[in-house]
């Protein structure tokens, strides 16, 4: 009976853990300036607080890149500082275009950051 009681607990906290968290998804960029050599190669990195949330993919030669990742992190809490540095490749050394950072709630928010005067990211985040 105390074996059945410990699953059952083991289960229930589980469950609770899977259904908290932060998921951020959605990533997208309007206008990325493009290097005098060429059209831009965007990334994001992605943090919350100290925590490296991870990396997108780099979409070559687009301006307007959407990227298709998405990134989860299950001890985040509402008011923790989400930060996504957009970058743009390059074979030397990748320049930074902006940095956003906001304080994520708890629910389902869309976001967007005005990076400089015409570059915007947006983004889409869950907290539950």
């Amino acid at each position: 009976m105390a074996s059945s009681l410990s699953l059952l607990l083991l289960a229930l906290c589980a469950l609770t853990v899977a259904e908290a968290g932060l998921r951020v998804f959605n990533l997208r960029a309007t206008d990325l300036v493009p290097d005098p050599i060429g059209p831009c190669d965007g990334y994001v990195k992605l943090f919350l607080g100290s925590a490296k949330l991870g990396t997108t993919s780099v979409i070559d030669n687009d301006d307007n890149p959407w990227w298709e990742e998405e990134f989860a992190y299950l001890t985040a809490r509402q008011h923790d500082v989400l930060r996504l540095e957009v970058y743009d490749r390059d074979l030397i050394y990748d320049d930074l275009v902006g940095i956003c950072e906001t304080q994520i709630k708890k629910g389902n928010y869309v976001y967007y950051c005005n990076l400089d005067d015409d570059v915007t990211l947006y983004f889409s985040t869950t907290l539950s």
